[in-house]
């Protein structure tokens, strides 16, 4: 019979855990901006736990590609760098055109109109300059064909790898001509969706994504 962890083992390791949501999501969201230095004693302090935590929390965001080190100099926030968020691109888009085809026999009307709506809230969200609005909409909106996939494996992949390509996507939409560029990119997938051509929307969202990483090549190369 396995003997249950102690109250200060649960303690510990949820701590290491609420350690390791905050961080990632300050520099997901860009609380934390990319090649901004981390310390571990002042981060330690600002959550209220020790240096432990932080560490290990450091460690995985590390190996998840979102912090860097120099040993025995500096750990800081991973710039955004455009060869990685192309490689992040190809591996979204061709599991995206899996979730599209597995997905377009089961969309029905309400689910095209969901699609219709959420374009028109990007459309509002890329007039007030809020990006993170419109990364927010913008992944809502593919998450309408990755749901009715049916596939929990492929969806749970998507959701890691859209995690990833959160900070790039704030990007992507802080420059406004790149999301109005999505716009009719989408609305060429609805169109296609509503007349029940598959295949051209299939080609229609392989020409999103990757119309979008030309764009997002633009805005991260000096």
């Amino acid at each position: 019979m396995p003997i249950p962890p102690t109250a200060s083992k649960r303690a510990r390791s949820l701590a290491r855990e609420d350690v390791y949501t905050q961080l990632s999501t300050w520099i997901i969201d860009g609380t934390l901006a990319p090649e901004e230095p981390l310390r571990d004693q002042e981060i330690a302090e600002r959550l209220g736990v020790s240096r432990t935590p932080v560490r290990e929390a450091l460690r995985r965001l590390e190996d998840e590609g979102f912090v860097e080190t120099a040993l025995n100099r500096w750990t800081r926030v991973a710039p955004l760098r455009v060869e990685q968020a192309a490689e992040l691109y190809l591996v979204v888009e061709a599991l995206e055109v899996l979730a599209l085809r597995l997905a377009a026999p089961a969309l029905t009307a309400p689910d095209l109109e969901r699609l219709r709506a959420l374009d028109a809230r990007l459309q509002v969200a890329l007039r007030d300059h809020d990006a993170r609005e419109a990364v927010e909409t913008d992944t809502a909106f593919h998450d309408v064909w990755i749901a009715r996939s049916g596939n929990r494996e492929l969806q749970g992949t998507l959701e890691s790898l859209k995690r990833k390509l959160r900070r790039v996507e704030l990007a992507y939409f802080n420059a406004t001509s790149s999301g109005e560029a999505s716009l009719d990119e989408h609305a060429r997938i609805l169109d296609a969706l509503r007349s029940g051509d598959t295949s051209e929307a299939v080609r229609a969202l392989e020409n999103n994504w990757r119309a979008s990483l030309s764009r997002l090549r633009r805005v991260l190369t000096p």
